[in-house]
C-alpha cells in the first residue's frame, strides 16, 4: 500500500521505490558515455526500470528525496571481448618475447593443452565476467559447433587459416570452402556466427589471402587478422629480414617481401576491400592508419597482451585523430591475466594516461566491440530493464597471476597516479 512521500518519491511500504545510481562514467549505447552522471531508477515494481540517465547534480536537483547508491566508477552494458583463443584458456600466463611466446603456444598444442575442454574453461570464465559477446580464434571444430549452438552467446567465430605455402593455396582454401560449407547451417538468428581468421600477413602466402578475401565478401563473412603486433613483422615485410625471419626461416622459406609495411601489403592485396577487423595493429604509420579509415576496418586493441609480450604501445592518440573505430579485447590466458575486458579497460587507462580519455576507452569497450564484432549494440533508455546495465567492478588492471613486462610496469607506474583524477575530472 502507498504512503504519502516527499516530492520526486514514491515509496510503499518496502521503502523508497525509485534510486539514484551515480558513476564517474555512465554509458547507455546511444552517443559517448557521460561524466558524473547517474541513472534514476524505478526499483519497483520489479523487474527495476531505467527513468532517466543524466548528470548527477540535476538529477539530485530535480529528485531530492530520492536516495543516492554509492558512487561507481562506471555503469555502463556490458563490455565485449572482441578478441581472444578461448581454446587457450588452460595455457599458463606466458611473459615473455613474441617468438618465444609462439614457440609456447605451438608447445601448449602439441602437449594437448588446446581443444573443447580449455574452451569451456573459457566460456565459464567469460560467463562469470558478464560477457556475453565475443570474437573467437577458432581451431578445433568441436569448438566451432558448440560456440556456434551456445544459447547465451553472440559475435563471431573465426575460423584460423595458416598456409605460407603459395603451392599449398588452393589446398588450403578447399579446406576452409569445407568447414564454411559444414558449419555455416549451424548459425542461429541473434547467436554466433561464423567468420574466418587468416593468422597474419606473413603465416598466410598472398595467394590464400586473395582467395580468403574474395570468398569472405562474397559470403559476407567476417574476417579477423592479426597485424603488426611485434616489431619484427616491418623489417620482415619491408626487406625479408628481421628476428622474424631468423627464428622461422625454414617455415617462411617462400615469403618474399612487399617492400611495404604489413598493412600496405594488406591493402595491396586487395584484403582490406574486404573490411577486416585488424588485432593489435601496434607498430604502424599513418598512412596505415589511412589506409584502414577509407577501407572502414576496425582494430582491436590488446593492451594486457602487448605489454606481457613486449609488443609496444598502441597509438591510440593516432587511431583516435584519424577517425579509427577501435575495440578491446583480452587475447588469450596465454598472453592475459584475465579473460575480462573490464580489466583490459583499466589497464588501458593506466597504460595510456593522458593520452586517451578513459570516456573513449569505455565506449570503445562496449560499441567499439559492437562494431568490430557487427554485433547490435545496446541501447538503454527510458523503460528499459535496469539488468542492462552492470556496475563494472573496482580492481586492478593486472589482477593476481600476472604483472606487465618491465616497460609496460614503467608505463603503468606514471599513468597510473593520475589516471582515476581523468575519469572523476574529465582531463583526457
Amino acid at each position: 500500500m502507498s504512503v504519502s512521500s516527499p516530492a520526486g518519491v514514491d515509496t510503499d511500504t518496502q521503502g523508497p521505490a525509485r534510486e539514484l545510481w551515480p558513476a564517474d562514467l555512465v554509458y547507455d549505447g546511444l552517443g559517448r558515455p557521460r561524466r558524473d552522471a547517474a541513472v534514476l531508477v524505478q526499483v519497483r515494481p520489479e523487474p527495476a526500470r531505467v527513468v532517466t540517465i543524466g548528470h548527477l547534480d540535476a538529477l539530485r536537483a530535480q529528485y531530492p528525496a530520492v536516495p543516492v547508491r554509492p558512487s561507481r566508477r562506471v555503469i555502463a552494458p556490458a563490455p565485449v571481448n572482441a578478441h581472444t583463443h578461448l581454446d587457450l584458456s588452460r595455457m599458463p600466463l606466458t611473459p615473455g618475447g613474441y617468438v618465444d611466446f609462439v614457440a609456447a603456444v605451438i608447445a601448449h598444442g602439441r602437449a594437448g593443452g588446446r581443444g573443447l575442454a580449455a574452451a569451456e574453461q573459457g566460456l565459464a570464465e567469460l560467463a562469470a565476467a558478464g560477457v556475453a559477446t565475443v570474437g573467437d580464434i577458432v581451431t578445433d571444430e568441436r569448438v566451432l559447433a558448440r560456440l556456434l549452438a551456445h544459447p547465451g552467446l553472440r559475435g563471431v567465430a573465426h575460423w584460423e587459416v595458416l598456409g605460407a605455402d603459395p603451392d599449398e593455396a588452393d589446398a588450403a582454401f578447399a579446406a576452409v570452402v569445407d568447414v564454411v560449407r559444414r558449419f555455416r547451417p549451424l548459425e542461429r538468428p541473434g547467436g554466433v556466427r561464423l567468420g574466418l581468421s587468416p593468422h597474419t600477413p606473413h603465416t598466410v602466402s598472398a595467394p590464400l589471402l586473395r582467395k580468403l578475401a574474395a570468398f569472405a565478401r562474397a559470403e559476407g563473412l567476417p574476417l579477423q587478422i592479426h597485424v603488426a603486433e611485434d616489431p619484427g613483422e616491418l623489417p620482415l615485410h619491408r626487406s625479408g629480414d628481421g628476428p622474424l625471419r631468423e627464428a622461422w626461416g625454414p617455415f617462411l622459406a617462400k615469403f618474399r617481401p612487399s617492400g611495404r609495411t604489413p598493412v600496405g601489403y594488406l591493402d595491396e592485396l586487395g584484403v582490406l576491400a574486404a573490411r577486416p577487423t585488424l588485432v593489435h595493429a601496434v607498430h604502424v604509420v599513418d598512412d596505415d592508419i589511412r589506409r584502414l579509415q577509407r577501407a572502414g576496418c576496425a582494430v582491436v586493441h590488446c593492451p594486457r597482451s602487448n605489454a606481457l609480450l613486449g609488443s609496444g604501445t598502441f597509438p591510440w592518440a593516432a587511431y583516435a585523430r584519424h577517425g579509427v573505430s577501435v575495440a578491446l579485447g583480452t587475447d588469450s590466458r596465454g598472453s592475459s591475466p584475465s579473460l575480462s575486458p573490464v580489466d583490459e579497460w583499466r589497464a588501458a587507462v593506466a597504460i595510456h594516461g593522458v593520452a586517451a580519455d578513459p570516456a573513449q576507452l569505455l565506449w570503445a569497450a562496449v560499441k567499439g566491440g559492437h562494431r568490430a564484432l557487427g554485433t547490435q549494440p545496446p541501447r538503454v533508455v527510458r523503460g528499459s530493464r535496469a539488468d542492462a546495465l552492470m556496475s563494472w567492478p573496482e580492481g586492478a588492471p593486472w589482477p593476481s597471476g600476472g604483472a606487465p613486462a618491465p616497460a609496460a610496469a614503467e608505463a603503468l607506474a606514471s599513468a597510473e597516479a593520475g589516471s582515476v583524477d581523468d575519469v572523476r575530472g574529465g582531463s583526457g
